[in-house]
């Protein structure tokens, strides 16, 4: 029988913001534009509930909604995977593989992206301009295409979840394959084994995979109670003093 003490993102993140609500959980690099920003575990919520927000009572999302995330390995896409989890959304990212049809499509700036998420036929399309702070997009959107950072900003930095979803609720759909909320989780303690990843560690992630973002730099950290250093685009060359500066433990 599952009961409300197992383990979900959404409790992961509760319990973190518990016990250290304002050291770092996130910091995100992007080497081609030298864009670095951290975020607490209460920054990091911030930025979910507004999110979540935006999704139940803007968008009136429905619990068992599917959510396509068109998104490179970026913090905002942590930001979303979070907040649809939180009022009960399936997540699946650019792999459309045995994807049933979204019902909310969120796309990176640029056209190819953007086409790409109105071509999916969703009920809704956010574009991200995934420009420092969460900024508006600098270019006009195809019609029926809403700039998420334009949104976002009136919802309160606290949510309250209408239907709050359960541990065996459906959660994140990859290569066809749906896994619960629980399952989330434990995917995640699998790979902090694998990777021997222990209590407290900072994590160095550099990777081009969406997937292996919110896995290894979000879900790990959280079931260690550690943080991560997600790069994107890294220049190598810097990897060894990112490694000092930042404090990291463990670099994947």
């Amino acid at each position: 029988m599952v009961s409300h003490l197992t383990p979900t993102p959404v409790s992961l993140l509760a319990r973190r913001l518990r016990s250290d609500p304002n050291g770092p959980l996130l910091t995100y690099y992007d080497d081609a534009t030298g864009e670095r920003i951290e975020l607490s575990a209460r920054s990091f919520d911030n930025w979910v509930a507004k999110t979540a927000g935006l999704l139940q009572d803007g968008l009136a999302l429905e619990p068992g909604a599917h959510v396509r995330l068109l998104l490179p390995p970026h913090w905002q896409t942590l930001v979303w995977a979070a907040a649809a989890w939180s009022v009960g959304a399936v997540v699946s990212t650019g792999d459309t593989h045995g994807d049933p049809d979204a019902d909310i499509a969120v796309a990176a700036a640029g056209p190819d992206r953007l086409d790409e998420a109105v071509a999916i036929g969703a009920d809704d399309v956010l574009a991200l301009s995934l420009r420092p702070l969460g900024a508006r997009m600098s270019d006009p959107l195809p019609d029926g295409v809403v700039d998420y950072a334009v949104e976002v900003p009136s919802y309160p930095d606290q949510l309250v979840v209408i239907m709050p979803p359960e541990p065996t609720d459906p959660a994140f759909t990859v290569a066809g394959i749906t896994q619960t909320l629980h399952g989330v989780v434990e995917r995640a303690t699998e790979r902090a084994s694998v990777l021997d990843i222990a209590d407290g560690d900072r994590i160095l992630l550099a990777t081009d995979d969406p997937v292996a973002a919110i896995i290894d730099s979000y879900i790990v950290p959280l079931a260690v109670g550690g943080s991560a250093v997600l790069v994107r685009n890294e220049d190598a060359a810097r990897r060894d003093a990112r490694v000092d500066q930042e404090r990291v433990t463990r670099a994947l």
